[in-house]
Formats: C-alpha cells, structure tokens, sequence
C-alpha cells in the first residue's frame, strides 16, 4: 500500500459532487483516479478547494488551505504551479496536466519545474506535443483518462435509435459552428431529427462565470433554433448523462485545438455512440475513421455524415458494434496502474 497525496487549486469539488452536479472533464478524471487508486488498497487524500473535511469512497478529501503532509510515496500536482512547492519530501513528484501545455512556457513553471523536476503526464500524444523538449522535467509519461465503468458497464441500444444527436461541450468550443451545420445542412434534411444540446457554465464551476457572457451569446443563438429541432439543455450528471447517451443516435462535435483528451467522445463512444469530429486537437485518438464515426476535413463533409449516421441505420449498426467492441478498453484501472508504475521506477 503506498501513501498518495493530490493536490488541486482550482473549483470546489470533492467526491461527492458528480451525484448532483456536473463537472469538467479534468475534476472528474482526478477524482476517478483517487477513487480507484483507493479501491486498489492505497491511502488517498486529496486536498483541494473542497468547503469541509470528508471521507467517501476510500479517499479522504481536504482543504488546501489546511496542513499538509511533508511526505507521501507518490504526490500528485494537479495543473497549478503554486502546487509544486507542497509535500515537499514525498518520493516521487507528478505534475499531471490537462490543458495544452502551452499555458506552462511561462518563468513561474519553468522555475518550479527545474527546481522539483517532477514527472510531468499528459492525457495523449496530441497533448504531449504541446510541451517542448527544451522544458526541463523529471521525466515525462503519457496516460490518457480511463472511462468511467457506468458507460461501459451501462445498457446499451438494442435498436437503432430515433434521428437524435447530441452536444456535450462547452459551448464556446465549436457550438456556433455546430448550429449553422445544423440548421442549414442536416435537420432541413433528416425527416424528424433533433440536436440536443447539454451545454453551459455550471459544468464548470466558478471558473465557468468568467466566461459566462460569452457562454449565453452562444446558448442564445441555440434558443433561438428551436424551430430547427434543437433542444437546448442543462448540463447533467454522470448518471442521467448515461440515459441521455442511450437515447442518442450520434455525437455531433467540431472539435477544438485546446481539446487534449475529449471524455465526452469517449464516453460516447464507450456506450456504442458514433460520433461525427473534425481532425482538431485529439478528436483522431478518440474516433477510429469510418468504423466508430467520421473524422472530416471540411463543412460539407461533416454535414454529409451526419445526415448518413441519423438516416442509415446499417452504418450506424457497424460503427455501434464496433465502438462497442473496441473503444471500452481503456479504464480508471488500467490508468491507475500506470500512475502506480510511477511509485515503482
């Protein structure tokens, strides 16, 4: 059993938020990661922006703001510079990155990380691309986020479903682009179609309020497409995001450069959802082309596989059963063994 310690300075969270509330992709992925190092015999302790002290699922959550521990065999820096300077004994040193690392090429990392020089990990080779060799490290390691076991253990669609699709990102991530897609290229097309869109600033805390203006500017321009199908939605939970998958014919996304990962697509992808994306960011390590969705290189071509995805129901059998069978390999287990492979080396 080794001792494990993370930090996080960003939103307020513990784990016990996903039951109620919906969270960012990298707030999820530290706290499936701490529950699973936990259920694999580890002492965890998270110490983060959490309001009080509180024990559940195996992890023991903290405020930052407390005292810390000196040691730990593996502590975990969670994006933020000012972490690295925290358990300052501990054996071995992560700084886990989310966002693409450019954000890093600034003194104030640069300092900290040739002064504690911790393994640094990224969540794909897009995002390690991001990093520059000169950058000094302790060393460097890809894991990508596992996928949650409530999509890949879930129920899955029997039938082809009706000609739903559906949105899940942040709406300053592509959604205008989306909207015009669809109102101009698909619905007009597809007898019966609807986009549904889970989209909004409280998935993201109160880091989403600096944005927020920008957010509704968007979300505005979707309210207003109602005649067009779309069905404008408030972000949800983990458990009712799974229903909502299940109903979903097709995952329809642009894609973005800042896009490091994509737990939405894989998510989808995990529960046999074939997803249409644009070769953005990591959208090629999350879509196998033309067997688990579509990755296209322009407007038309987006438009024309999503209209085939909603109306042909052979293509989306195939791509269904081959997502189902090759995109649930990959879970919290196997991405706690490599962060566990860390402790060892």
């Amino acid at each position: 059993m080794a001792k494990i310690v993370i930090t996080d300075d960003g939103i307020e969270f513990d784990g016990r938020t996903p039951e109620s509330f919906p969270l960012g992709g990298a707030e999820s992925s530290l706290i499936a990661l701490a529950e699973t190092l936990a259920s694999r015999g580890h002492q965890v302790s998270v110490y983060n922006m959490c309001r009080s002290s509180v024990d559940y699922k195996g992890v023991r959550w903290r405020p930052i703001y407390g005292e810390l521990p000196e040691t730990a065999d593996l502590y975990i820096a969670n994006r933020g510079d000012k972490l690295l300077k925290y358990v300052p004994k501990a054996k071995k040193v992560v700084f886990w990155c989310h966002n693409p690392a450019n954000y890093m090429l600034k003194w104030r990392y640069i300092y900290k990380l040739w002064k504690r020089r911790p393994v640094v990990v990224f969540i794909g080779k897009y995002h390690a691309k991001t990093f520059p060799g000169w950058v000094p490290d302790g060393g460097r390691r890809t894991i990508p986020y596992g996928v949650s076991d409530i999509f890949c253990m879930s129920k899955i669609a029997s039938q082809p479903p009706s000609p739903r699709a559906i949105f899940l990102s942040n709406p300053l991530r592509g959604l205008d682009w989306l909207l015009d897609r669809w109102s101009i290229e698909i619905q007009p097309y597809v007898k019966n179609s609807e986009l549904h869109i889970f989209s909004g600033p409280a998935t993201y805390g109160s880091k989403g309020g600096c944005k927020s203006q920008e957010m509704e500017t968007v979300l505005n321009y979707a309210r207003g497409l109602s005649q067009q199908s779309v069905v404008l939605r408030a972000p949800v939970p983990k458990e009712r995001l799974v229903l909502e998958l299940g109903l979903s014919r097709c995952l329809l996304y642009r894609g973005d450069p800042n896009e490091t990962f994509c737990s939405a697509v894989a998510e989808a992808q995990a529960m046999g959802v074939p997803c249409v994306v644009t070769d953005l960011g990591s959208m090629k390590e999350r879509v196998v082309d033309g067997k688990t969705g579509f990755i296209v290189r322009d407007d038309k071509a987006f438009s024309d596989a999503a209209r085939k995805l909603l109306e042909d129901d052979e293509v989306w059998r195939f791509q269904h059963g081959f997502a189902l069978e090759k995109q649930r390999g990959w879970r919290w287990s196997d991405a706690a063994l490599a962060f566990e492979e860390i402790i060892n080396t």
